[in-house]
Order: structure tokens, then C-alpha cells, then sequence
């Protein structure tokens, strides 16, 4: 038995078990806050409206360790919306079948009041160490639970922060190296940028992804509305589709090979978890280190921060339908790189690449910093440095990897890690469920 068959037969093993979770513990944290998901709307609103108001005190009283509301939001942000985003639905529609993209986006719904209750547990439990720096996210919450449980948490996190890092550094390399530059030199830039960044800290990190995640968003947005509305009837043909395999199996079309209702399912969810981290508690690790004084309200924030993934995934996969990309050809990390290439216009290419750049970059700026800080959780800030530079060196190494591969580790690490988190934030919604009301 190859190596890839061996990883292929545990994933198939989890597949089901953990997708039952993940839809169990959204469902049930969702009656437990009385569908949070419609009622803080007015709140969000609220807060948005009180943010653009006030200024960052903060900043002038000199504290470096926290950054603004905002600002954690999208250096959160910045490790959701990402190359996941362009990637995770074409996954899903490859491996699942169209339908796949409706349980994509339903666990996105669902599953964003499991995001706010892990925010809002990371802001109540998080720690300042002895050097200043803030700590928080499910290390810190799931030691409310158990401190085994945590440090479970941390050692399998740490690993999976540098191998979402890889598998970024490995798409981009892929797309880049269409255009005839060697991965080598992909993952070289990338694994630089990244080193720049982060020695400068909380502040640059939530600097520049406050300024990059808007940017990318609109780039994309624009031309792959553009794709999508040239061609109306193939539009409606791809939604008919969607619509069409949500209850059934995926028939074989093309190339496709055809998948059952379940494979549908479990691939929808996985990669919802994939492009949301919802489930996992990962981003909640940079919302902990936000200047708030109401922990709910950091929580409302990065819920509704999810309706971007879902509208991002939804327009990812429909570009792949509409222009039938998916029907070709064997499994590959470029597909929206094809679409765009093949129906956008010249230019259209070149903000493709430009704006994936971007999405790779943030996401791979946040995930480090995260890592950083699952790291120095375990082993102190004297020794995080050595986790930055083999971050750093294997962002590198990444670049050059095979691809299967380690979309299918990534799989097994999510679940490896969303067990403990989803079964702990359980446990405190239920033992402390006031620390959840708005």
C-alpha cells in the first residue's frame, strides 16, 4: 500500500463521524444562543456603527500587544478569506459533485455561531504573559476544560498552521508556474514577505491585512462577476444543477466520475471548515488579541465576518460550473486560474494573479502569526523563534510539494484538532452559558 492509499483510507475512516459533529455542535450551540445568527444582527450593525467612530486609544496609551477591533477582524479575516475560498469549493464540486457547494455554504451559515462562541470564549479566557504579549484562543479555553486537552490542541495546531502555509505556498507556486516562473522562486518570495511581516508584530500584521483584505476582495469580485453574467443561461444551468444534487447522487458528466450523496455532504462540510475555520477556534486566536471591552461583541464580529467566505465559496463555485472547468482533466489546485484565463478578458487575467497573490500572502501572514501564537503557548516566547524560522523554511519547501498529498494530511489534521475544540466549547456553552448572551 502507496502512501497516498494509506492517508485516503484514514480520511475515508473520519469522513463521516466528523461530519456529523461539525453539523451536530453548529446545530446545537445554534438553539443554545436562540439563532444568534438572526437576532445580533441589529448589533452588528451597532458595532460596525460605533467603530467607524471611534479612534484607536489604544495605539496612543502605547500598548503594542493588543490592536483594535478591527483590526484583529482582519487579521483574522486573513487567514479565512483565501486561496481556501478559490480552492476549497472547486475541491468540493471535484471530489463531491455540485451539490457539494449547497452543504458548503449551509455549514458556513451554521457553523458561524460556532465561530462566536469560540471568539467569545477566546476573549474570557485569554492571558497577558509575563513579556506583555496577549495569549488566547482555544489553548486558553480548553484549559477551562481540561489542560491535556489543551495541550492536544496546541502540538497538533502548530503543525497544522505551517501545513495550511504549505498547501498556500504550493497553489500559488502551481498557478505562478504557469506563467513560467519556477516554484522554487514562488516559495522563496513568499517565505520572505512572510519573515518581514511578522518581526514586526500584532500591529503590522493587523496593519496590513486591514489593508490588503479589501483590496483582494473587490479585485476578485469584480471580474468574476463579469465571467458569470457574460453567459446568463449557463448561469442558471449551473445554479439548476446545485440545486438539482443537494438530496442525490452526482451523476458522471464529462470527466467527472460522479459521487455519492454522502461524499457530497462530508466534502461540502470539510471544506466549509477548511475556508471558515469554524469548528476549529483558529481564528479566534487573532480576535483574542482585539482591544474590546465586550467579549460578545468581538464574537458578533467574526460571525458575521463569515457571510464574505460564503459569498466568496459561492461565486468560486459557481465560476468552475459555469465555465465547465471542473469536467476536465484530473484534480489540480488552478481551476479558477483556468476559468479566468479562459473567459475573463487580458486584463482580467493579470488581477486574477494579482489578487490571488494577496489572498496567499494574508493567509499565509496569518496563519503564521497564529502559529506563533499556539506556539509560544507551549513553549514559551524565548523559544517561538525557532518555530518562526521552520515556518519560514518550510513555506519554502511547500512550494514544492505534491499537492494531493497534503490536502488529504490537512483533512486528517483538521479533525485531529476540531474533536477536542468542538467537544470543549460544548461543554462551556452549556456550564457557562451566560458568558455567550449579547
Amino acid at each position: 500500500m502507496d502512501t497516498l492509499t494509506f492517508f485516503t483510507h484514514i480520511k475515508d475512516f473520519l469522513d463521516i463521524p466528523t461530519t456529523i459533529l461539525f453539523f451536530a455542535v453548529s446545530i446545537f450551540l445554534t438553539f443554545k444562543t436562540k439563532f444568534l445568527q438572526i437576532r445580533a444582527l441589529p448589533r452588528f450593525f451597532s458595532i460596525l456603527k460605533d467603530g467607524m467612530k471611534r479612534k484607536q486609544v489604544h495605539n496612543q496609551q502605547g500598548d503594542v500587544n493588543t490592536i483594535d477591533a478591527f483590526h484583529a477582524l482582519f487579521a483574522a479575516m486573513a487567514t479565512t478569506i483565501g486561496m481556501g475560498n478559490l480552492v476549497g469549493p472547486t475541491v468540493a464540486i471535484f471530489a463531491g459533485g455540485p451539490g457539494a457547494l449547497f452543504w458548503l455554504l449551509l455549514y458556513t451559515m451554521l457553523g458561524s455561531v460556532t465561530k462566536f462562541t469560540e471568539v467569545t470564549f477566546a476573549m474570557i479566557t485569554r492571558e497577558r504573559a509575563a513579556d506583555g504579549h496577549i495569549i488566547g484562543g482555544p489553548m486558553q479555553y480548553l484549559k477551562q476544560i481540561s489542560n491535556g486537552c489543551a495541550l492536544w490542541y496546541s502540538y497538533i495546531m502548530a503543525v497544522l498552521f505551517i501545513g495550511w502555509s504549505m498547501v498556500q505556498s504550493n497553489t500559488l507556486a502551481a498557478i505562478f508556474a504557469q506563467e513560467n516562473i519556477p516554484e522554487w522562486v514562488t516559495g522563496a518570495g513568499l517565505a520572505f514577505l512572510t519573515f518581514i511581516v511578522l518581526i514586526g508584530g500584532a500591529q503590522r500584521v493587523g496593519n496590513i491585512a486591514s489593508k490588503l483584505v479589501p483590496i483582494m476582495f473587490v479585485f476578485y469580485i469584480a471580474f468574476a462577476f463579469f465571467i458569470l453574467f457574460k453567459d446568463t443561461t449557463a448561469l442558471k444551468e449551473a445554479c439548476w444543477l446545485i440545486c438539482n444534487c443537494i438530496y442525490k447522487p452526482a451523476a458522471p458528466i464529462g470527466g467527472f466520475l460522479g459521487a455519492t450523496l454522502c461524499q457530497a455532504i462530508s466534502q461540502g462540510v470539510y471544506r466549509g471548515v477548511y475556508i471558515t475555520e469554524a469548528g476549529l477556534g483558529t481564528s479566534s486566536i487573532a480576535h483574542a488579541m482585539a482591544d474590546t471591552q465586550k467579549p460578545t461583541d468581538q464574537g458578533i464580529l467574526a460571525m458575521y465576518s463569515m457571510a464574505a467566505d460564503a459569498l466568496l465559496s459561492l461565486i468560486s463555485g459557481l465560476l468552475v460550473l459555469v465555465t465547465g472547468v471542473w469536467q476536465h482533466g484530473i484534480f489540480r489546485s488552478t481551476l479558477i486560474y483556468e476559468a479566468f484565463k479562459m473567459h475573463a478578458p487580458g486584463i482580467g487575467q493579470l488581477v486574477l494573479i494579482v489578487s490571488i497573490s494577496l489572498f496567499v500572502l494574508t493567509t499565509v501572514i496569518g496563519n503564521s502569526f497564529n502559529g506563533r501564537q499556539t506556539a509560544a503557548s507551549i513553549v514559551g516566547e524565548q523559544a517561538v523563534n525557532y518555530y518562526m524560522l521552520a515556518t519560514v523554511l518550510l513555506i519554502f519547501i511547500g512550494s514544492m510539494l505534491h499537492v494531493v498529498l497534503a490536502w488529504l494530511l490537512m483533512d486528517i489534521l483538521i479533525t485531529l484538532v476540531a474533536i477536542p475544540n468542538l467537544i470543549g466549547i460544548c461543554i462551556l456553552a452549556y456550564k457557562r452559558p451566560r458568558d455567550l448572551h449579547m
